[in-house]
């Protein structure tokens, strides 16, 4: 038998997962060209801090503040903060601030709050203990800023705007509705309220994966938190372990450009045609594994098997903006084929799940798509299916990899 390593269990203990197939078949493992850039060290993490792109350094930024937030992504990002928050908080403390003038907030949009736990994992022990976190709440306590030119009204986080500082911490990843996360992205929707996601969601012109320029739904973002004024961000880009292997910081706009810059090249990946299975690792996002469709609906044939692997206890997260809270709707921009919509060009969507499923969110994977526990049942199902030959195509970071033609987008 063949057999191939994926990375798995994403903040669960990082461990991977083997994946066999019948020696005959013709397996392509398809890695992002940056699959094993190695991991940055503390010092170079340091210096591309204190070197930013666009705007002073932080250290400048913060002398004379009264008060900084810095705001995180929440655990539907792989985003290591702990490698990068060392440095961050070394060039506020160089500036003159002192912990107590220092809060965190978890830039969880519409997505639900998280637990002791969750902040530990994310920022560290210490982290939790010294200073204020704060999960962001989607539904109360919000500064009015008026409204974007494209009427989405700019609701902020209250802690946020009581600060004179505004730091983000973040990674920047393929996404299918901004381009590429980061940036603006971090205050819309990352710490709006509701009634600023949901308009702001809803613009769908020029939000295909990778694209930024003509991005309607970034562009409305990005005039959102220029009114906030989002004085810094730190963007790391990730291997396949999910470790800072690059990073970009400084303006908002310039160095998330860069920063995006870099990311079409560093998380494209060749897409193999017409495979009979596709196989999609939602690593290291699996609580949102559905963000591998893009990548794996591109390579199955017409009539082929395409494979999810979703290694989470988690499940998907809840989202009151598109999540399901009833046995026929949901949140404002909920509908049953929200993802993974039929009809669809392959035979069957396998979704391979050792936690189990909720049955609730089954419709993020497709109505009719099939569950299974194990690799094994499911190798059993494809041989079924394909016996002796079989081209299968593995995307093992499937959540993080943006096709070549995806990646092109300006």
């Amino acid at each position: 038998m063949k057999s191939v390593k994926v990375p798995a269990w994403e903040f669960y203990g990082w461990q991977p997962e083997t994946l066999t197939f019948p020696e005959d078949w013709e397996v392509h493992e398809q890695r992002m060209k940056g699959h094993d850039t190695p991991a940055l060290k503390p010092k170079p993490i340091k210096e591309k801090i204190q070197h930013p792109i666009g705007t002073e350094s932080l250290s400048t930024l913060a002398r004379g503040k009264r008060r900084c937030v810095i705001i995180f992504d929440d655990m539907t990002r792989p985003t290591k903060t702990t490698q990068m928050l060392p440095a961050v908080l070394d060039e506020l403390h160089k500036g003159g601030m002192s912990d107590e003038q220092i809060v965190f907030m978890m830039a969880s949009g519409a997505h639900t709050g998280r637990m002791l736990f969750d902040f530990q994992k994310k920022l560290g022990e210490e982290v939790c203990e010294k200073y204020l976190v704060f999960n962001h709440n989607p539904y109360d306590s919000f500064v009015d800023l008026g409204k974007t030119s494209r009427g989405t009204p700019i609701l902020i986080n209250k802690e946020v705007m009581s600060c004179d500082l505004k730091v983000v911490v973040s990674s920047i990843m393929p996404h299918f509705g901004y381009g590429f996360g980061g940036g603006s992205k971090m205050i819309l929707p990352g710490v709006a309220a509701v009634e600023s996601i949901s308009p702001n969601h809803a613009i769908r012109k020029g939000t295909d994966p990778g694209k930024v320029s003509g991005n309607e739904r970034r562009l409305d973002s990005e005039e959102a938190a220029e009114k906030v004024g989002l004085d810094f961000v730190v963007h790391s880009l990730l291997n396949a372990d999910s470790d800072v292997c690059d990073l970009v910081a400084g303006d908002m706009i310039d160095a998330h450009r860069e920063g995006v810059r870099r990311a079409r090249n560093h998380y494209v990946t060749k897409v193999v045609p017409d495979a009979d299975v596709a196989i999609g690792n939602t690593y290291p996002m699996a609580n949102e594994g559905y963000k591998a469709y893009h990548i794996i609906l591109e390579s199955v044939r017409k009539g082929g098997d395409l494979v999810y692997l979703l290694y989470t206890p988690e499940g998907c997260r809840v989202h009151f903006y598109n999540g399901r809270f009833g046995t026929d709707y949901g949140g404002e921009g909920w509908r049953p084929d929200v993802y993974t919509k039929k009809p669809w060009k392959m035979g069957r969507v396998l979704c391979v799940s050792p936690t189990g499923l909720m049955k609730a969110d089954e419709h993020y994977y497709g109505e009719g798509s099939k569950w299974v526990k194990t690799w094994k049942e499911t190798l059993k199902l494809l041989e079924e299916a394909h016996g002796s030959s079989a081209k299968v195509a593995i995307y093992p970071t499937a959540s993080m990899q943006i096709s070549e033609s995806n990646a092109a987008h300006d």
